[in-house]
């Protein structure tokens, strides 16, 4: 697979190395210079000093040709515009973008950025775990973009507690994966499976149903 990494900061350098340890081919396009000689004294020819937003250096590396498009640097505007390109200038059939700001993740999926990976956005997740006003953690979002998988976190106030699966009033288009109970560990869950206080439910779902299964988990 021939992939165009955008970016030779820390990101794009170790991902670089692990590509390349894994058989594929890669190119690295990083603006500055000095960045650049350091790269070089390592990967050698792999890496290439250009604007990853020009079209015209793009094509000079066989952008046209790219499997996929990776764009990592610390800018969420270069990322973008170098996936745009990528997409709409050189069919590459995959783009994946690193978002520093979480506000911007759906402007990217609006404009066709096939995936989005936004650090910010993780360590939240991490955080928010320990919060109880905000019981839903997004785990996955599935390739098709539509679906994604959460986990949620039974607060001790919820009106389900005690109540088996069945009762659950989930969304059209969501179901309950994996219940996980601290005396009881990971189960497979069944309609009759009781939910209990702390559980940790792991489920599918509609991505704009998330507010409704928030709704649901916290009423009392």
């Amino acid at each position: 697979m021939y992939i165009v990494i955008i970016g030779g900061g820390e990101v794009g350098y170790h991902l670089s190395k692990v590509l390349l340890n894994d058989g594929h081919e890669v190119l690295i396009l990083e603006q500055d210079l000095s960045r650049c000689d350091v790269l070089c004294e390592e990967l050698g020819s792999v890496v290439v000093r250009g604007d990853g937003c020009e079209a015209a250096t793009l094509d000079s590396v066989g952008t046209g040709r790219a499997d996929m498009l990776v764009a990592v640097t610390d800018e969420d505007a270069r990322n973008l515009v170098a996936c745009q390109l990528a997409k709409h200038r050189f069919n590459v059939r995959r783009t994946i973008a690193r978002v520093t700001n979480p506000y911007n993740e759906n402007i990217f999926k609006i404009l066709g950025v096939d995936v989005t990976v936004c650090s910010t956005r993780l360590i939240l997740a991490h955080i928010e775990q320990e919060l109880p006003s905000h019981p839903i953690i997004p785990l996955l979002k599935l390739r098709s973009g539509t679906l994604e998988v959460i986990e949620a976190k039974i607060p001790p106030d919820s009106k389900l507690i005690g109540k088996k699966l069945r009762a659950f009033a989930l969304p059209k288009g969501s179901a309950v994966l994996l219940v996980i109970s601290k005396e009881k560990g990971p189960q497979i869950p069944t309609a009759d499976t009781v939910i209990e206080a702390e559980d940790e439910v792991v489920a599918i779902t509609e991505a704009e149903n998330e507010e409704a299964i928030r709704a649901m988990l916290t009423s009392k």
